[in-house]
């Protein structure tokens, strides 16, 4: 009895710890005070500012980018990763252990030595810094994951199911489409979620291949703004919308695959 009381204790003390800054800043972003923690009474004028044109241009453009950087990565990861998981599942097994440790490195390394090695990349190509190398960047970081996610589904599904459905006569490009990819579609999407968290999130990556044409992320829009000795107000409805979203797609992700289960 006392163990189980003193596991659920650390439990939830341990999502407290967690989800007790999410929680400030959803309360505080429903008041208009500039400095987090000071409470001047209840209002919306922050979520007000934040949707009124012009009123924060900078920082919904920073937004823009960051969504879009963020749907294009994890687009062309999740291709790149699926058919690179396939080819490596396929693989003999001396080169399909070899190849998946040249892929754990990636992971395994620092942010910061991947964001160093790229900007390096880009300037011995001389490939001018901008949208699109922060792009690149995104992609060569996030597809390991995408393997990873997509391996898992490749060694559940039936080895036979491709054989047979060339013995009915499918194509092998039919035979991909209509036979593998829906087997490992769960993997599939859950490598393209991961994409997209990893690249709004990361910052190390960004700030060396982003250049300097004034393009922004949030992350860096983030970082701007600590540096001046604060954080824009606005942000705090920011981080609150990009919770909430969050927290009720994962709500029906988990739904969808609790009745798929049933």
């Amino acid at each position: 009895m006392v163990k189980k009381i003193l596991c659920h204790g650390y439990l939830w003390a341990l999502l407290l710890m967690l989800y007790a800054p999410i929680f400030l800043i959803i309360i505080y972003s429903f008041t208009e005070a500039k400095v987090l923690g000071n409470w001047t009474g209840f209002s919306t004028r922050l979520y007000e500012n934040l949707f009124i044109q012009g009123a924060h241009h900078s920082l919904v453009d920073a937004l823009w980018n960051t969504i879009t950087i963020a749907l294009i990565t994890a687009t062309v990861s999740t291709l790149l990763g699926t058919l690179t998981a396939i080819g490596i599942f396929n693989s003999r097994p001396r080169y399909r252990k070899m190849i998946s440790v040249v892929n754990n490195i990636p992971i395994l390394n620092g942010d910061i030595i991947m964001g160093v090695s790229l900007f390096l990349l880009f300037v011995t190509l001389g490939i001018p810094q901008g949208y699109t190398t922060v792009v690149m960047a995104h992609i060569a970081f996030c597809t390991p994951y995408v393997i990873l996610s997509v391996l898992p589904r490749l060694k559940q599904m039936n080895p036979n199911l491709y054989e047979a459905a060339l013995d009915l006569g499918a194509t092998p490009g039919q035979a991909l489409r209509k036979v593998i990819v829906p087997e490992i579609m769960p993997g599939m999407i859950a490598g393209f979620m991961l994409a997209v968290t990893i690249s709004i999130d990361d910052f190390a990556v960004t700030i060396f291949t982003i250049g300097n044409e004034g393009l922004e992320t949030l992350s860096t829009f983030i970082y701007a703004d600590a540096r001046k000795g604060g954080l824009t107000p606005e942000l705090r409805p920011l981080s609150t919308i990009i919770f909430i979203l969050v927290l009720v797609m994962l709500i029906i992700i988990n739904r969808r695959s609790g009745k798929k289960a049933q």
